[in-house]
């Protein structure tokens, strides 16, 4: 029988941790540098990806994802050296799927054909908000102008092209957030992200909102209804959502995170990525160091990880359902199962279906569209104790 990795499939991701300007709602390991050797930078990336191919080699890799940070300020070359290692030690599917991070400004959109060169094929680009108001609260250095000029630089260079919007803004009505989402959509290639705001703690954002200083952020129910009208508005014009905060048109959905929300297996490479990857049947977690100085340091001394341990049945199983429910097409149980050790509680499952929050059988378990929207309290029923 094959592994049970292998139903979702095998992805790569690397992170680049700079940025030019940290915005106050992000809790990403993301660091601004006035200076980067980005030769050395890329020596070290490859010295890890060959140090991971020794652990897993002759897989089919069906994604790489360039996460950050702000991986469009990585020059060119950079890029594509990585990716010639990686198609050096790992077969393809014919299909492969490389996605690189792009802020929309003047400086990265210039570097978009390098990019496209160095085998990129779908860039998620980072607009969060189109208005210059709310882009300067959320501190985003780019405007709206500039963002519509580079995704159309993106949309002319790459056949895929997903931009991400941030709602439940400050100030933000539901009317404001039809609006944009409206004009969302008649930009839009095959693939939107859009995210309700969250407050972090230890962001900006989260010393603000602690202190009171971060007013006319939306009620609960005013958030609820963008959510909803989210949903509405989107499907109508036929970008389903395939995932809470993910809308696609069919077939565009994003392969990487797919890997992620099916349980699948993943490499990370860069400071403070993390992985889960299977070897000699046992699933491990990893973690690399954090720090970019010290994660330079460690890969070029042969080994970044800070963390790889074994992760228990009970915790993969915990891990399975909170990333597999997020998806609209839900999880088969007798993955759960046999990843467990045991099925799901029957009762817990009766009761779900029952106040309609779930629907499921032998073959599938899935959140209805009223279970999404309190997600976190479905899982609570689910969960190992």
């Amino acid at each position: 029988m094959a592994e049970d990795w292998q139903e979702g499939g095998f992805g790569l991701y690397l992170h680049w941790p700079f940025c030019q300007a940290k915005c106050p709602y992000c809790d990403f390991n993301s660091h601004v540098a006035r200076e980067i050797d980005q030769s050395r930078w890329l020596s070290a990336y490859i010295a890890e990806i060959d140090r991971y191919a020794a652990k897993v080699p002759n897989r089919v890799l069906t994604s790489v994802f360039f996460g950050g940070g702000t991986p469009s300020l990585m020059q060119p070359y950079v890029v594509a050296g990585i990716l010639e290692r990686i198609r050096h030690h790992w077969p393809a599917a014919n299909d492969l799927e490389v996605t690189l991070e792009a802020n929309p400004g003047s400086v990265e959109a210039g570097r978009f054909a390098g990019y496209a060169q160095a085998g990129v094929n779908r860039i998620s680009m980072g607009i969060q908000a189109l208005n210059d108001r709310d882009l300067a609260r959320l501190g985003r250095i780019h405007t709206v102008d500039e963002a519509r000029r580079a995704f159309d630089i993106a949309r002319n260079q790459f056949e895929r092209v997903s931009f991400d919007l941030i709602y439940a803004r400050q100030d933000q009505t539901l009317e404001d957030w039809q609006d944009e989402l409206n004009q969302a959509l008649s930009m839009a290639v095959d693939h939107l992200s859009l995210y309700q705001l969250t407050i972090e703690q230890g962001t900006a954002f989260g010393d603000r909102y602690n202190a009171g200083k971060l007013r006319g952020l939306p009620q609960d129910d005013q958030a609820a209804d963008m959510y909803q009208a989210t949903q509405d508005i989107c499907g109508a014009a036929g970008f389903l959502a395939y995932e809470v905060s993910n809308h696609a048109r069919p077939g565009a959905e994003s392969r990487h995170n797919r890997i992620y929300w099916r349980y699948g297996d993943y490499i990370g490479i860069g400071p403070g990525a993390h992985g889960r990857l299977t070897l000699n049947g046992q699933r491990h977690a990893t973690e690399q160091w954090r720090a970019p100085g010290k994660w330079l340091q460690q890969a070029e001394a042969g080994n970044a990880d800070e963390l790889r341990s074994p992760i228990a049945p009970s915790d993969q199983a915990d891990e399975f359902l909170m990333m597999g429910l997020r998806l609209v097409e839900g999880i088969d149980p007798r993955r759960y199962a046999r990843i467990a050790g045991r099925p799901l509680p029957q009762d817990k499952l009766r009761y779900l279906q029952d106040i309609g929050m779930i629907e499921h059988d032998a073959a599938f378990l899935r959140p209805t569209a009223e279970g999404r929207l309190v997600l976190n309290a479905v899982l609570e029923q689910l969960l190992v104790d």
